[in-house]
């Protein structure tokens, strides 16, 4: 059974944009902490982003990051995956509970379970996830000593939209950081995190606003087949969104 938290709704108007309506109702799911929920609250309470974040999803009931959402005044779901004897049966349990919010998009923000192709199928092209690389390398876990292990001189992240392959669908924005002599595991992950705060808002403003778009392995910008990724370094990406 999905546990559910007191929806308390808008709070004194905050989360309103003044320069275009909200748009893009959102689901974002987590299992941690939640930073990245967090940047993207803080860009909805800046106006930066045409995003409303109608539930905040979790596997974990102990989830720091619903903690960040009743704050905020967002709903909350919880359903424990271990209650569940296949990925099948709970990937439909949390497609049938989230549904019940009409996301236009989902988006994974430290979400620690791999979604079955039935869940992607229900929500396909309307799904991204950030991961800590700039995939297709290092899919999967231990991202940061995997970079030092090899010797990168470069390592970041990537939004993608999600599709049954494990960190594989196609790239959205991609954003990097220099791999410095003295790093390690910790010190490239915060500085990588750092980046994440700020390209996922952006992806998701592009999706909300109806801008980007995945058909295949490709995807559109205002209706243009980016030919790579956006870049963003230092701030700015290429090309300007």
């Amino acid at each position: 059974m999905a546990r559910r938290f007191g929806r308390t709704g808008r709070r004194d108007g905050r989360l309103r944009l003044t320069a275009k309506p909200q748009q893009g109702r959102t689901a974002v799911l987590i299992s941690g902490s939640g930073s990245n929920l967090q940047a993207l609250i803080d860009a909805v309470s800046a106006q930066t982003v045409a995003l409303d974040i109608a539930v905040v999803f979790s596997n974990k009931p102990e989830a720091y990051g619903l903690q960040r959402a009743a704050a905020a005044g967002i709903a909350c779901e919880v359903i424990d995956n271990t209650a569940f004897q296949s990925r099948e049966a709970y990937d439909a349990a949390v497609a049938d509970c989230l549904l019940a919010y009409q996301p236009d998009c989902l988006m994974l923000a430290g979400f620690m379970r791999i979604l079955s192709a039935e869940f992607v199928a229900r929500f396909a092209g309307r799904i991204i996830n950030i991961h800590p690389s700039l995939l297709p390398a290092y899919p999967g876990l231990d991202t940061h000593q995997r970079v030092l292990d090899a010797g990168d001189p470069i390592h970041g992240c990537t939004v993608h939209f999600v599709t049954a392959e494990l960190d594989g669908g196609p790239a959205i924005i991609r954003g990097t950081v220099p791999v410095l002599a003295n790093d390690d595991a910790v010190r490239l992950a915060a500085r990588v995190l750092d980046v994440e705060h700020q390209i996922y808002p952006l992806a998701a403003s592009l999706l909300a606003e109806g801008r980007i778009r995945c058909d295949g392995d490709e995807v559109f910008l205002d209706d243009a087949r980016l030919q790579s990724p956006i870049e963003f370094v230092d701030g700015h990406t290429t090309p300007a969104i």
